[in-house]
């Protein structure tokens, strides 16, 4: 049970395996982009060059979804990125539910843990398979693989590298299962932490935080919905940087160093250094690109 791209590489996996997907549940087809055109999801088009039945079920608790999933006698339900299951298809298999999840739990339980893995900060970040309850990642810990996060990951990179780690992950707790080998433990509840959905308006850089506090915004939200900031009254996204300690006595958000490659602006402690911006409505460039039509000079400001 899956539906966006971050399950993809677990379908794959479980499927060139030894363990039988005997049907794959995804979200409805969806009409996207200017031209309305019907797009199928991420896991359907992976599924669709398989000989395996797809569901896409408008309601999780119709007795039809229901009936339809206990005909296939599965083993187990594995799920990666799909939605929040009611407790009658939960207890369904054998096995019960098992789930991917992209932190190490019980850190960042909710919606998006990479992201805020990114804001706060962190070093180290991971992917947990648990077995799922009623009460949203709140089950036993069946296995779990951790990741050092590298300085310069974005949402993006670090999405793409614990969807593989996880998939790799997902297929030797199945196995495991299978041998009867996996020792469940029980989450901390006392260390649990929330990871909630973020939204667009979160992303507005404060020029008075500390240069690395901005920075880690900046990757939790990037490539999207993107961090934000205003020059000349437009608006632009940074959408990856590095920074350094070294600081001015310079207003917050002034530009210290415009160069033919890099761009310095003071913060509340320390100076950032954009890599890759974006002009509203326009692709993202690399700092070099976008330094060639910026017009901004040194003393001028960056506005919170």
């Amino acid at each position: 049970m899956g539906t966006p791209e971050f399950a993809v590489p677990s379908f794959i996996n479980i499927q060139n395996s030894n363990h039988e997907i005997v049907a794959v549940v995804t979200g409805m087809d969806k009409r996207r982009g200017r031209g309305q055109q019907v797009t199928e999801t991420p896991v359907k088009q992976a599924a669709k060059s398989f000989d395996i039945p797809i569901i896409q079920p408008e309601s999780l608790k119709s007795e039809e979804f229901i009936e339809t999933l206990s005909s296939f006698n599965a083993d187990i339900f594995v799920v990666v990125a799909f939605r929040i299951l009611p407790r009658s298809v939960i207890g369904i298999p054998k096995f019960g539910t098992v789930n991917l999840h992209s932190s190490l739990l019980p850190k960042y339980r909710g919606a998006a843990p990479i992201n805020w893995a990114l804001i706060n900060g962190d070093k180290e970040t991971g992917v947990t398979i648990f077995q799922i309850e009623p009460k949203v990642d709140t089950g036993d810990i069946l296995l779990q693989q951790s990741l050092t996060i590298d300085p310069l990951d974005t949402c993006k990179e670090l999405h793409d590298k614990l969807s593989l780690i996880g998939a790799e992950t997902l297929v030797k707790a199945i196995d495991d299962f299978e041998i009867g080998n996996l020792k469940k433990s029980k989450q901390d509840n006392t260390l649990a932490t929330k990871a909630p959905k973020i939204f667009p308006e979160m992303g507005k850089i404060n020029w008075n935080d500390n240069a690395e506090k901005i920075k880690n915004l900046i990757h939790g939200f990037s490539p999207f919905p993107g961090a934000f900031t205003n020059f000349n009254n437009k608006r632009l996204k940074i959408l990856r940087a590095e920074y350094i300690d070294d600081s001015t006595n310079q207003p917050a958000g002034t530009i210290l160093i415009k160069e033919k490659n890099r761009l310095g602006i003071q913060t509340g402690n320390g100076t950032l250094f954009p890599l890759e911006m974006q002009k509203a409505g326009k692709k993202m460039l690399r700092i070099k690109e976008f330094l060639n039509g910026f017009q901004g000079n040194i003393g001028d400001k960056f506005i919170s």
